[in-house]
């Protein structure tokens, strides 16, 4: 699978360091948050960055906005969720991603505490769903940890670790215990 567009979910320091790492590798990307506030900070905190006014200008032109989660996913082959790190909402989120997204297009999230597995449960598309993990010292990212599932598909992690590439960062692929949270707490 090649991914053509990118789709940020949540406009905080986050998903704006992600949008613009897209942006300027040449993704079409959309960047979202219910928020309008929240994007106009985002936009703000990006023109204000340490980039050239070219590399600047050229990253803006391929930023797009929109404060409709089911808008913003519908073009985009990657889907990065950047919400809050709770499993309520994450679980809310991908249940909008399974219904709204393009078939085939990969469903990714930035959690640094929850289980893939526990997430992708909500979905008819477990095998399109892996996490994303992007990390640095602030306010540059310099690393994508693909946190993959039992379920993952092989083409879902070769796509994802292309974009981080693309994107300039180093990638780490990773292997989420066979035995997801939920599991061992049901026990």
């Amino acid at each position: 699978m090649q991914i053509k567009s990118i789709a940020v979910i949540g406009a905080g320091p986050l998903g704006r360091d992600i949008a613009l790492l897209s942006a300027r590798a040449g993704y079409p990307t959309i960047l979202e948050d219910v928020n309008a506030e929240t994007i106009e900070r985002a936009l703000a905190a990006i023109r204000a960055g340490e980039l050239s006014a070219d590399d600047r200008d050229a990253a803006m032109s391929r930023i797009t906005t929109s404060r409709s989660i089911e808008d913003a996913m519908r073009a985009a082959e990657l889907i990065i969720d950047t919400t809050l790190d709770e499993l309520e909402t994450k679980l809310e989120v991908f249940t909008i991603f399974d219904k709204f997204a393009r078939p085939g297009a990969i469903l990714a999230s930035c959690t640094a505490s929850l289980s893939v597995s526990d997430i992708a449960t909500i979905t008819f598309r477990a095998e399109r769903c892996v996490g994303m993990r992007f990390t640095g010292p602030d306010p540059r990212l310099k690393r994508v940890e693909i946190v993959r599932s039992s379920q993952t598909a092989e083409d879902v992690v070769g796509a994802c670790a292309e974009s981080g590439r693309r994107m300039g960062l180093e990638v780490v692929i990773s292997y989420e215990p066979a035995e997801s949270k939920r599991e061992l707490e049901t026990r």
